[in-house]
């Protein structure tokens, strides 16, 4: 187990469960959006921003039509 789980008094699979559950940062999520889109070979801008935006925004509404 690594120094930071032992501190939390918790497991590796709790940590990934907490991570897995929260919702990212803005800035997370700008990040992440960069690096796949680098690693896809794809120039990240402001359309392809766009388009990853509306993808969420779609996702999230079917969530939450999901939950009613």
């Amino acid at each position: 187990m690594t120094a930071g789980v032992e501190e939390r008094g918790t497991t590796i699979t709790q940590l990934l469960e907490d991570l897995a559950a929260r919702e990212l940062t803005v800035a997370e999520r700008e990040q992440r959006a960069r690096e796949a889109a680098r690693e896809l070979g794809i120039e990240y801008t402001e359309q392809v921003q766009q388009v990853g935006q509306d993808a969420w925004a779609k996702i999230r509404a079917h969530q939450d039509g999901a939950a009613a």
